[in-house]
């Protein structure tokens, strides 16, 4: 399979170096042409996953990437950059989106963005430095086009790269943003010390609003107990790895949201997934307490406060 990786971050390191250990044409586009020239003289991301062997991978820029000749390119960009580069793409070649967010513009999922290419999403738990480090992982691969989704499936599993596939497009792709800001909310948690058991309520509560709201927009309710709901989620909200997770966190013990992001050094998509999914809710009237007490938190408001407002709701039925 030629396939085309757009984004140089650490999930498209990872997702690149994953193609070629299964036998594939892999060339990772970057936006910055240093990058690029960087990782094909040395056969290493300068920036991420430094240590992962990237020899036998192209690398150019997006502009020139051979996209028009792939079999298949998979995007993974911020968020906010995903409308403005699917466009951009030439050819009819699948898009493979790797990318767990909305579009920060519209609220729109992602894949409504990519137009009249066939399309699917992989998601689920897949932190790209264990991916790199070659540690085993399940994930999914949803898409309207089966015979797609089953290709990309036979193509991509491996012994330590489980791959299930699930027809349920919107479920998938709306747990791979909505995780994310639950995360920021478990990631408060333990920067307030509050432990593990209100940990877990958040978890647990945070299932109930993301089923809630992706129900109402189409997704089936049993999507967000896999492994793109559920799995992927308590990855985000319980490992150190967890750039959402530590965002809250270090948001907890005083930075600002921009001062957190910037302490990670990566793009943390639920500082920008959470107001886009308050918006939606509001839209659709479904209530997200937590979503709503994240916002309040990356608007300025006191942590403390909002953990004691979400405490002293209404007693109701599970």
């Amino acid at each position: 399979m030629r396939a085309v990786v757009v984004g140089g971050g650490s999930w498209g390191t990872a997702f690149a170096w994953l193609l070629r250990e299964r036998g594939h044409d892999v060339t990772i586009a970057c936006r910055d042409p240093e990058q690029a020239r960087a990782i094909a003289e040395t056969g290493h991301n300068p920036r991420y996953l430094e240590n992962a062997d990237l020899s036998g991978i192209a690398a150019t820029t997006i502009a020139a990437a051979p996209v028009e000749q792939a079999d298949v390119v998979a995007v993974a960009v911020p968020s906010r950059a995903f409308g403005e580069v699917v466009a951009s793409l030439p050819g009819t070649a699948p898009v493979l989106t790797l990318t767990k967010g909305l579009d920060p513009a519209t609220g729109e999922l992602l894949h409504t963005l990519v137009g009249a290419r066939p399309v699917a999403v992989l998601s689920g738990p897949t932190f790209a430095e264990e991916i790199a480090a070659g540690l085993p992982c399940a994930t999914v691969i949803a898409s309207r086009d089966e015979e797609l989704a089953e290709r990309l499936q036979q193509e991509i599993n491996s012994s330590l790269f489980r791959v299930y596939v699930n027809a349920d497009l919107t479920g998938v792709e709306f747990c791979g943003a909505a995780k994310n800001v639950i995360a920021l909310a478990a990631g408060g948690v333990d920067g307030l010390g509050l432990g593990d058991n209100a940990k877990a309520g958040v978890i647990t509560r945070g299932v109930a609003e993301m089923t809630r709201l992706g129900s109402a927009c189409g997704a089936r309710p049993e999507t967000f107990a896999g492994l793109a709901g559920m799995g992927d989620l308590m990855v985000t909200c319980w490992s150190s790895l967890g750039r959402n997770r530590r965002a809250g966190e270090l948001i907890a013990h005083g930075s600002t949201p921009a001062e957190a992001a910037a302490e990670i050094g990566q793009v943390v998509e639920g500082l920008t997934t959470a107001p886009v999914l308050r918006d939606l809710s509001h839209r659709l009237g479904i209530e997200l307490p937590i979503t709503e007490a994240v916002c309040g938190v990356l608007e300025g408001q006191s942590l403390h406060e909002l953990a004691a407002s979400l405490m002293g709701r209404r007693p109701k039925g599970e």
